[in-house]
């Protein structure tokens, strides 16, 4: 089971958010960029108490003003401040957002207020008084803010700052854009006292024949009757509560596993006197047999391909269903049964769109190239977006992999800090592969081996390789053989090179698309050399912003690695891989 640990007035997650009955508080909010932070520290850099941008303060004209909120900007939120402001393409610091709305007090209820994401430093306020911080930019939280709400208007104010810090995870050096902001869903939940925290359903990984899991209250409230049901299973299932609002169930069941050409899932209730909750949950089985991974009882290949948290066309960071239904329908097109979601948790959409949708998952935090290995804030820190990830999507079978971090340079220091990730991840959740995406930089005499003390935290040995681009010529995978010494299955986490959608050229002239396309042969061919290759996921789905990325004419700004364009058009590198996985999968029918 998940652990918590109590983090200032933050609350444990409610799970299934958009099964609870919210109030949306998305739309237009006031927003004021303050660079110097002149709304949080006074003139002497100590923090304001009972001042600032978190006050909802109506100025009389006699009065000094030097900030307003009423007459300050909107900003649509979800969304990110770089791409709806043009003067903040490039900001990074601190900017406040301030919402208004009404709320009917009732007896018995609580309020839960609900951040899907927001990147990357927040400071929460309601009706001027603070309620909480939560910091990392990619996984969800809330605050229960029920005896600081009123009847009638109220607001929320929320100070958030994404500038780069060597400590943070993600740390200062990354090659995604740094979308600062309130970037999911904020909603305002109403739930009784005591009520529905959180669940697990799955099949039990001992018992054949038997699906367990459990249902936790909010409070340590014992002899609370609660009840399971799963009308297509014919299952309607009560438990009792114990002393720390725990109920546990197993019951008979033969369900239709879900895998990827037959995306099955139930209709789930679970409920109390005053509170139904619902979800629609998959069963299925993982593991891996010596080199090879088998999806229920079968041997699978994971045809895969990178996805960044962008969105389609417009750019910016992508939220909404819209944006996750277009990238994944191109996996799809690709032929993909798969998808890295990188290099950080994406939103909850995202995830429930992909099972929906028959692609199984890897899912990752943002540890990402020099993590501060040995500060102790910074695997807390590493170790909760961790925790919240699990946390969020446990319940999710399209998730098959846990992913602990991306390109980390090997050393003791970062050993010890990989393997206590790793081993709380396999506390949390022992159903499901642990890996990580390490890298192969050298090859002596054209023999890449891959040596990393990790190998043994991990399910699934996974490594980038981009030969053809940062390394040698395409030419070169004509001659490469690799040694990978462990008995585990192997995924190429991440190759490719980049290429100007349109520029057109000799395959040996770079970011043509002939260049890129004659990479994707090359490495593709390579591929039958290397024993116990389990899947790839090619970098990357759709080119995406990066600062790093600045080459005039071709990159501006754009990461272009995609096989499809910012204006969503195809490459020729596209068809490439998608005629490499149509052999795959009439190789693994």
């Amino acid at each position: 089971m998940l652990t918590w640990s109590s983090i200032a007035q933050e609350v444990p997650l409610l799970s299934n958010i958009s099964s609870r009955n919210n109030i949306s508080l998305n739309g237009k909010w006031n927003y004021i960029v303050d660079p110097l932070e002149n709304g949080y520290f006074d003139y002497r850099l100590m923090p304001f108490e009972t001042n600032g941008f978190f006050e909802n303060k109506t100025f009389k004209a006699s009065e000094l003003q030097e900030y307003n909120f009423a007459t300050s900007a909107t900003m649509n939120i979800p969304s990110d401040w770089n791409t709806k402001d043009e003067k903040l393409f490039f900001y990074e610091g601190t900017v406040w957002f301030k919402k208004d709305f009404k709320y009917t007090k009732s007896n018995n209820t609580k309020g839960i207020l609900y951040f899907g994401a927001i990147n990357y430093d927040a400071k929460v306020y309601v009706n001027g008084k603070f309620v909480g911080s939560h910091v990392g930019g990619y996984t969800p939280f809330n605050f229960d803010v029920t005896d600081v709400l009123v009847d009638g208007n109220n607001f929320v104010v929320v100070k958030v700052d994404n500038k780069r810090h060597k400590d943070n995870v993600p740390t200062v050096n990354m090659d995604w854009w740094n979308y600062g902001g309130i970037t999911r869903d904020v909603v305002l939940s109403q739930v009784p006292e005591t009520y529905i925290e959180d669940y697990l359903v799955q099949i039990d990984k001992n018992e054949k024949g038997i699906v367990s899991g459990w249902i936790k209250l909010n409070s340590t409230v014992a002899n609370q009757k609660l009840t399971l049901q799963i009308p297509e299973l014919k299952i309607k299932k009560e438990v009792i509560t114990d002393s720390n609002g725990m109920a546990y169930f197993k019951v008979k069941a033969k369900p239709i596993l879900w895998m990827p050409q037959s995306p099955k899932l139930y209709d789930v209730t679970f409920s109390k006197s005053d509170e139904n909750v619902t979800d629609k949950i998959g069963f299925r089985t993982i593991e891996t047999k010596g080199k090879e991974i088998w999806l229920n009882g079968k041997k699978v290949f994971l045809r895969g391909i990178s996805i960044h948290e962008e969105a389609p066309f417009r750019q910016g960071r992508a939220w909404s269903k819209e944006d996750a239904v277009t990238l994944l329908t191109w996996a799809k097109e690709l032929g993909c049964n798969y998808v890295r979601l990188a290099h950080y948790p994406h939103n909850e959409t995202m995830v429930r769109e992909a099972e929906r949708m028959g692609l199984m998952v890897w899912s990752e935090v943002p540890v990402y190239w020099t993590i501060s290995w040995t500060n102790t804030d910074t695997y807390k820190n590493a170790e909760r977006q961790l925790h919240d990830m699990i946390y969020r999507d446990k319940n999710r079978c399209a998730v098959v992999i846990w992913s602990i971090a991306n390109e980390t340079p090997h050393g003791n220091d970062r050993d010890m800090f990989l393997s206590k990730l790793a081993k709380y991840a396999r506390e949390q959740d022992n159903t499901r592969l642990i890996s990580m995406a390490m890298e192969v930089t050298k090859s002596p005499n054209n023999v890449n081996r891959l040596e990393d003390n990790m190998n043994q935290y991990v399910d699934i040995v996974s490594f980038n390789q981009y030969l053809g681009w940062y390394r040698g010529t395409n030419e070169s995978c004509k001659l490469m053989q690799w040694d990978i010494p462990y008995n585990k299955p192997v995924i190429i986490s991440e190759f490719g090179g980049g290429a100007l959608q349109g520029l057109h050229g000799d395959k040996t002239e770079r970011w043509t698309e002939e260049y890129q396309e004659e990479l994707y042969k090359q490495n593709t061919e390579m591929f039958a050399r290397i024993d116990g290759l389990a899947g790839v996921s090619p970098w990357i789905l759709v080119d995406f912003r990066s600062p790093r990325r600045q080459l005039p004419g071709i990159q501006d700004f754009f990461n272009r690695k995609g096989l499809i364009s910012d204006s969503g058009i195809k490459k020729k590198a596209f068809y490439v891989m998608k005629d490499w996985y149509d052999k795959k999968k009439e190789e693994y029918k």
